[in-house]
């Protein structure tokens, strides 16, 4: 005699499959799963996760305020580095180091966390733009940002979401909402 449990109950709601990074369906073949939130205010860190993989969060103690970038190996989805840069009171010029050597093929994860914007100058900029950004250019203090691209794309990334910070429409006091983006990147081919 078998009991019927909540397993196998018809009144059993039943659970909402979730896949890497909690993507609600799966990713074909060569693409890799994300999932990324921007900062909320100044108060929660951002997150990014690929590939069920947490590349940056509170929790890891790798984020900060400004802008949270992960590099990742466009073809093996591997991470490369992952590094906050304080865009209130930190140098650009670090920013700039780390991503104007960039190799054809890299992935970059940006999340905003607090303020995205007051250091950003003209060549960060065009820099962004030119990893598919469509928002670099307009991005301004406490801005919520969160984007995708990659070195050596031909085309703007689907993959961006931008809320201006405005007192008229900021969900916190003096900040919009926290963004939160999901999808699946195609794996690069080759990577020189």
């Amino acid at each position: 005699m078998r009991l019927a449990g909540p397993e196998n109950s018809v009144t059993a709601e039943p659970r909402a499959r979730k896949y890497k990074c909690g993507l609600p369906q799966p990713c074909p073949e060569e693409h890799l799963a994300f999932r990324m939130v921007s900062g909320a205010a100044n108060v929660i860190g951002p997150k990014i996760c690929l590939e069920d993989k947490m590349l940056m969060s509170s929790v890891k103690d790798n984020v900060g305020r400004g802008l949270n970038i992960a590099l990742v190996n466009g073809v093996s989805g591997e991470l490369i580095e992952a590094r906050a840069f304080d865009m209130w009171a930190g140098d650009v010029n670090d920013l700039l180091k780390f991503i104007r050597p960039l190799h054809e093929g890299t992935l970059v994860f940006v999340a905003s966390y607090d303020d995205p914007a007051t250091k950003m100058n003209e060549e960060t900029r065009r820099l962004f733009s030119e990893l598919g950004s469509r928002n670099a250019k307009e991005l301004a203090f406490r801005d919520s940002w969160v984007f995708v691209g990659a070195k050596g794309v031909q085309d703007k990334s689907p993959f961006e979401q931008h809320v201006k910070n405005s007192k008229h429409t900021n969900k916190y006091e003096g900040w919009p909402e926290a963004l939160e983006m999901e999808g699946c990147v195609p794996r690069r081919s080759t990577v020189s």
